[in-house]
């Protein structure tokens, strides 16, 4: 079975301020004059994490990972000013240019679809081919099936959980619900709705229960700027056009892709990734049949690993 590679540290990281308030964490790992691609991580607000740089061969290409605004080492830590998805395409290009990359591969998973998707429809000449994981449209159907009635129904137990924090008078709209106490200035309630929020995904992210998703989820450092900077964006329809994404897919026509997807996925449901791929001729779809959302899911690490060793003998 096609794994991970293995462990290994950046050979070198940046700070690099995009504007006045935000200073984004970059590291490269890899050879430096390999093929190059971005590694695009979801939440918004997760960050990344080290297994995300072994999803490729360390020899053959140069691997750039960024925190996105608000998240991970970039700072300011959970902020929601100046943080859009139009701000984070820009991001990407600041940091295409102050790297001197002419194209790169986009690989996200989850939300890291979802940029992925906006930044190659904005400057689909910038990038040379796709691997997107867990499709995720950020349409308002995907958002109210994760946050306000539909995963709960397979997760009753953990769904009371995620409703603790709100009073039954308001549970008809939680994610304003969850807005308010995120944004507020009450300390104690802000930090019980990240935490319920963000636990409730990492608890719903795969097939099987996954302690170390949990975890990563349920540390209060990264509750926050989950929950903070994904309420902030799904709120707001992900600073989108209603299926913004899949209108202009067209613009993807000259771009190669691989799409994975679990079978079982309750976050993003199967029914997204289907949609983009009869949207993206040059695109193809893997329905991994034993996977949930989660990338770290045996059969999704063997189909993004493939992936991408596929991409090196296309782009070489």
């Amino acid at each position: 079975m096609t794994d991970l590679f293995p462990e290994i540290a950046p050979y070198i990281s940046h700070q690099l301020p995009v504007d006045d308030l935000h200073t984004l964490y970059i590291e490269e790992v890899g050879n430096p004059q390999g093929i190059p691609a971005l590694f695009l991580h979801g939440g918004p607000g997760a960050g990344c994490e080290s297994y995300h740089r072994r999803f490729f061969d360390p020899n053959r290409y140069r691997v750039i990972l960024f925190d996105q605004r608000g998240c991970g080492r970039s700072t300011p830590h959970a902020e929601l000013q100046a943080n859009t998805i139009d701000d984070l395409i820009e991001d990407i290009e600041q940091i295409r240019n102050h790297l001197g990359i002419e194209r790169w591969l986009l690989f996200g998973g989850s939300w890291g679809s979802t940029l992925a998707l906006a930044y190659a429809e904005r400057h689909p000449q910038r990038v040379s081919a796709m691997i997107l994981r867990g499709i995720f449209l950020c349409r308002e159907e995907e958002i109210q099936w994760f946050y306000q009635q539909g995963a709960s129904r397979i997760f009753p137990d953990y769904w009371q959980d995620y409703l603790a924090p709100i009073p039954q008078e308001e549970r008809g709209d939680l994610l304003n619900a969850y807005h308010r106490r995120l944004t507020g200035s009450d300390d104690i309630a802000r930090m019980a709705a990240a935490k319920a929020w963000s636990v409730w995904e990492g608890r719903t992210a795969s097939l099987l229960p996954n302690d170390a998703v949990v975890d990563f989820f349920s540390s209060p450092r990264n509750a926050l700027s989950i929950a903070r900077i994904e309420c902030h964006y799904f709120v707001h329809q992900a600073f989108l056009r209603p299926n913004q994404l899949l209108e202009e897919v067209d613009r993807l026509k000259d771009i190669p892709g691989v799409i994975v997807h679990g079978r079982y996925d309750l976050i993003c449901p199967l029914s997204s990734a289907w949609e983009l791929h009869r949207a993206w001729p040059g695109s193809e779809l893997q329905v991994v049949a034993d996977a949930g959302h989660s990338a770290t899911e045996p059969g999704t690490r063997q189909a993004l690993v493939e992936a991408t060793e596929r991409f090196v003998g296309e782009l070489a």
